[in-house]
């Protein structure tokens, strides 16, 4: 198998991850759960395009990203998640 096909496979299998893990985070932060927060972190540089869920230095607030991947923009994801991510990290 060529280079090229197992970057893009490589790059499919992480954007399901990613999918998977912002519809997880979304489903705890919609409950409204004090412990949903606790068991969440912030993942820095794995938010698509309109996908992030806070402010940085560049804008105010949520969904207001503008590229994919920015390593200012971050995510809650499920504690423990960010490392397993390709591009994410804590801080």
């Amino acid at each position: 198998m060529s280079d090229h096909i197992k970057k893009r496979i490589k790059s499919a299998i992480t954007a399901a991850i990613a999918l998977g893990v912002v519809s997880a985070s979304s489903s705890l932060l919609a409950s409204g759960k004090d412990q949903a927060n606790k068991d969440m972190e912030k993942c820095y540089g794995i938010a698509k395009a309109g996908m992030n869920d806070c402010g940085t230095p560049t804008h105010a607030c949520a969904s207001q990203s503008t590229k994919d991947a920015d390593p200012n923009d971050w995510m809650y994801v499920p504690k423990g998640t960010c490392d397993k991510i390709t591009g994410g990290k804590t801080k």
